[in-house]
């Protein structure tokens, strides 16, 4: 049992999402559930949890609201797919996606829409589906699209668009991340810091921190084993795989160090909602809640306690 021997981080509130569940998609046979997924994420000691894959929860927002409501729980946000450096057409798609997602959001007072760019490789095999670099123009489309995305959705619902760097995608190492905040408006884009991805890329998560203070507004925690790394490097693993080989680990047991990085988060004098993503799909029913109990007792030790 992990016993708080630390001061409270005022400015960082601790949620789950389903992704801690194995929940990567909409609907599938090898996903646990949604209503044991909230059981699970009220019994661990969790009150706030992110929406996940949409059409995996209600969204219906009388409904969920209900079900959250039932089990203490709260929503924080939501996440949705972009690739924006694909241009105008992708911006049309993500688009309607962010607004329909928007608009279940400001029904919930939830106010964090989380945008993940498009993978490059296939997720299981690896394959290349379009090349891992991206052209000047590709940037400067990147930049544009995820700028005004994020103007349309503070315009039209006052939703804040927190950009998700992701392992295998054209934003994952830190000097990509770099560059992404350079193109993109500071006034309608901010970064949700994904330690783990961050981490499994090679980055610093503090140093990104440090340098881009102005630009953290949603932080996913998630750690990563070096070992199981190393092999995901030496062998080329997909994502999928290296998921499936254990690479995402309980937070004493991985990588970043979490003490001074949740620290640093806390030291920028901001709210900052902080939610636990360990990726385990597909998984055991019986393998979620145990995990989420002691990375919630693990958190709460530092400081970070449950809640919105």
């Amino acid at each position: 049992m992990h016993v708080s021997t630390n001061p409270p981080l005022l400015n960082l509130h601790l949620g789950t999402a389903p992704d801690s569940w194995g929940v990567w998609f909409p609907d599938d046979p090898a996903q646990i559930p949604w209503h044991r997924f909230l059981d699970e994420a009220a019994a661990a000691g969790y009150s706030a949890v992110e929406l996940g894959p949409w059409g995996y929860l209600p969204t219906h927002a009388e409904r969920l609201r209900d079900e959250l409501g039932s089990r203490g729980l709260t929503l924080t946000g939501a996440t949705a797919g972009t690739a924006l450096h694909r241009g105008a057409d992708a911006l049309g798609d993500a688009l309607d996606e962010c607004r329909r997602i928007a608009a279940l959001l400001v029904e919930m007072d939830a106010p964090y829409l989380v945008t993940l760019p498009a993978m490059y490789s296939d997720l299981y095999t690896g394959e290349l589906l379009e090349p891992a670099e991206l052209t000047a123009e590709q940037w400067t489309l990147l930049g544009q699209g995820h700028s005004e995305l994020g103007r349309v959705l503070l315009d039209e619902s006052g939703v804040k668009q927190m950009f998700h760097p992701h392992a295998d995608t054209h934003v994952d190492t830190e000097d990509r991340v770099d560059r992404f905040i350079e193109v993109t408006d500071p006034t309608t884009v901010w970064l949700c810091l994904d330690t783990g991805h961050i981490a499994y890329a090679g980055g610093d998560n503090r140093a990104i921190v440090a340098k881009h203070s102005a630009r953290i507004g949603y932080v996913h925690l998630k750690s990563i084993d070096p070992v199981v790394l190393k092999r995901v490097r030496e062998e080329n693993l997909p994502f999928a795989q290296a998921v499936q080989a254990g690479a995402m680990v309980e937070p004493d047991l991985g990588e970043p160090s979490m003490p001074e990085l949740l620290r640093d988060l806390d030291a920028l004098s901001v709210p900052l909602t902080a939610i636990v993503e360990h990726d385990l799909y597909p998984v055991a029913v019986d393998v979620p809640l145990p995990i989420a109990t002691r990375t919630c007792a693990y958190y709460a030790a530092q400081g970070l306690h449950p809640g919105r």
